[in-house]
């Protein structure tokens, strides 16, 4: 997909002649490390491979291939976003209000362009496509610790939680915002991590604080609840993946006496970090949406990881 939307970048001059030469030099280095694994200063993994294509990327002059599409389903997004928690304010019973929250992460985090088949999809149907991801594959999920996480949820209230966030539009605003705004409601402290650069449609923090800002009502709250204890923070990442031991100082230290810590999106919390061991609460939730990773875990496609390690 990188290429495809490469081709049609408004803001680059001779884009599909520079597409055209990302897509070479991408394959020759992809075959180079298939010779010499130790070349590119592999041997790779998923991490290294990302980062290749981002440099040759923004070596060519593409900073920010998905601008538009991020723009325009943020758009949308915002404008579903008091139905969303509306819907999910009037859900009384605890337990079941946090597994509405937590369906709506796993259903907004179907909007992912860096996934063939779901670019197609939303090509074809836009948000709509969203209605139908409420009936997500049945539980069990491949990975499905939500009943554990039901119960510490009605009995524990976290102190600080810090949600290393995904993809733009649905993911972000739909997903995320609406399960942060309950946290907050709940006396906790939560930072959102973004992204500081931009990599396929995966959200930044300047975006993020944008969308935050423009969310608020005239009270600076977010459909009344007090959001004076939410940051938005730079992760110092410019992947769609995440190595967790080079975030930003900042966010390291603001993160040091964190309980919770959740990672979002099959990127951060699947591809990389499934089995990083916290020293506090983690949550790593994602849909599974690369056919390689749904036989890794052994899973089907578009099944759901919810992996819920106490401390």
């Amino acid at each position: 997909p990188s290429g495809q939307r490469a081709e049609n970048d408004p803001t680059v001059p001779d884009a599909p002649a520079k597409a055209e030469k990302f897509a070479q030099r991408y394959t020759d280095m992809l075959e180079e490390l298939k010779k010499n694994p130790e070349s590119h200063g592999g041997p790779p993994d998923c991490i290294l491979l990302c980062r290749l294509r981002e440099l040759i990327l923004r070596e060519l002059g593409f900073h920010d291939i998905f601008k538009k599409v991020k723009d325009e389903e943020n758009a949308k997004a915002m404008s579903l976003f008091e139905g969303v928690v509306q819907r999910n304010d009037e859900i009384e019973d605890g337990e079941k209000r946090a597994e509405n929250l937590i369906r709506g992460i796993l259903a907004g985090n179907i909007f992912d362009l860096g996934s063939a088949q779901l670019a197609e999809v939303f090509a074809k149907d836009g948000m709509s496509f969203l209605a139908s991801c409420q009936n997500l594959l049945s539980r069990p999920w491949v990975i499905d610790d939500l009943d554990a996480f039901k119960s510490k949820w009605t009995k524990k209230s976290w102190e600080k939680a810090v949600i290393f966030v995904d993809n733009s539009g649905a993911d972000i605003i739909l997903g995320i915002l609406p399960f942060a705004r309950e946290l907050l409601r709940r006396g906790t402290k939560v930072i959102l991590a973004a992204n500081d650069m931009p990599s396929i449609n995966d959200i930044t923090y300047l975006e993020l604080v944008e969308i935050v800002n423009k969310l608020k009502d005239e009270n600076g709250k977010l459909a009344g609840v007090d959001v004076s204890d939410l940051i938005v923070a730079n992760s110092g990442n410019d992947l769609p993946v995440i190595d967790l031991s080079s975030v930003a100082p900042e966010l390291a230290y603001m993160a040091s006496d964190a309980d919770l810590v959740i990672l979002e999106g099959m990127g951060r919390g699947i591809e990389t970090n499934l089995y990083a061991q916290m020293k506090c609460d983690s949550i790593k939730i994602g849909m599974v949406k690369h056919p390689e990773v749904a036989q890794f875990l052994g899973g089907r496609l578009y099944d759901c990881v919810f992996k819920f390690n106490e401390a």
